[in-house]
């Protein structure tokens, strides 16, 4: 396990319970604080976030409306580390980002700079000492940006409060010692349901996988609710309107080429027999016989699922409670040859296969 901390000498951190007149190794600025490693080194937070900048281009580059895909993006740009105050204007960057590409009405790159003054007014070490991560502040000063609260709005100051108060409560539930990747994971899933409530837009919503246990000497382990460890395979529903054809496709196919890392289920909002012409030819390419443990279902037959696909249907799907959700916007080939069929099985088996990776890394549930 990398135990490192100190951005100079490696060695753990400790906090103090009183601030302390301290030199900054690195800028050798003077200042009040409560945090050094065991050796006596001090880093100011300007010279811990050197290269954040770097979140700029990242973000207005962005076509993701998933605010934790962004901030995993974040993290693995070379200012990040694994705990410090980047993530009090991460977290909100990444919220700012998805955000807009979601529909939200914004001008991002002035949010964003607005974003990263604010968040960088909120010190390292606030979850302990002001009982109040920032992280979820990050959540609560999106919210602020997004409806121009100002301490006299009436409906977005209490909004804005209420977000705050969301993310905190769902850092403090999980307990302690900190963790700047869990606490931000926290901040922007609870930021995805608060928007979706009390503004109407939809961000994409990922639940991840921790990575990162490897760099946190304090890892709470099972306890967190990202760990790989209490991770159980991931049931997938494809859906579409008849669940005849591309929907009965997509499950035989991840039933065959995904069955170690996915269930595959499908369902549809009306029922029909299964295309014949889709029956014929995934034996013909796949080997698989679709009749023989496959027949078309609605949705209330599901289990209750962590993905589901919707497979392009032109029509509106009714909402299913997952972790994620996604569409793959694929045309209906019924009616429109062999070659359409073959066509749409290999876009599919992509597909699969792109999703089956992406959970495997993390970057699905």
């Amino acid at each position: 396990m990398n135990t490192e901390e100190c951005l100079i000498c490696k060695a753990p951190l400790e906090y103090l319970t009183e601030d302390q007149v301290m030199e900054c190794a690195i800028c050798h600025k003077k200042e009040l604080s409560k945090t050094r490693c065991v050796n006596g080194h001090y880093v100011c937070s300007d010279c811990h976030t050197q290269g954040m900048d770097s979140i700029f281009g990242l973000c207005l580059s962005e076509t993701s409306t998933d605010p934790v895909a962004i901030l995993r993006r974040m993290m693995d740009l070379p200012f990040c580390h694994m705990h410090g105050p980047e993530h009090h204007v991460m977290v909100g960057a990444a919220l700012l980002t998805a955000y807009k590409n979601a529909g939200g009405p914004l001008d991002l790159e002035a949010a964003l700079h607005e974003m990263y003054r604010r968040g960088m007014e909120v010190p390292g070490g606030a979850c302990g000492f002001w009982g109040a991560c920032g992280a979820g502040i990050s959540a609560g000063q999106f919210l602020s940006i997004v409806t121009e609260a100002t301490p006299l709005t009436q409906e977005p100051w209490g909004l804005s409060n209420q977000m705050t108060a969301r993310a905190l409560d769902s850092i403090g539930r999980a307990g302690g010692p900190r963790c700047c990747k869990r606490d931000s994971f926290l901040s922007t899933l609870a930021a995805v349901d608060f928007v979706r409530e009390h503004l109407g837009v939809e961000m994409a919503r990922t639940v991840p996988v921790c990575t990162y246990s490897g760099q946190n000497n304090q890892c709470i382990g099972k306890r967190c609710p990202f760990s790989a460890v209490n991770r159980k395979k991931p049931k997938v529903a494809f859906v579409c309107v008849h669940n005849s054809c591309r929907s009965q496709i997509a499950e035989a196919l991840g039933r065959k080429l995904a069955g170690d890392v996915f269930d595959s289920f499908s369902a549809g909002t009306e029922t029909k027999e299964i295309n014949p012409d889709a029956v014929r030819l995934m034996k013909q390419a796949y080997g698989i016989d679709m009749e023989k443990g496959q027949h078309s279902k609605l949705l209330a037959e599901l289990p209750p699922v962590d993905i589901v696909v919707t497979m392009g249907c032109n029509v509106q799907c009714p909402t299913l409670p997952c972790s994620h959700r996604e569409d793959w916007g694929l045309e209906d080939p019924t009616g429109k040859g062999e070659g359409a069929f073959l066509d749409t099985m290999a876009k599919i088996e992509e597909k699969v296969l792109d999703l089956k990776h992406r959970i495997q890394e993390g970057d699905c549930p």
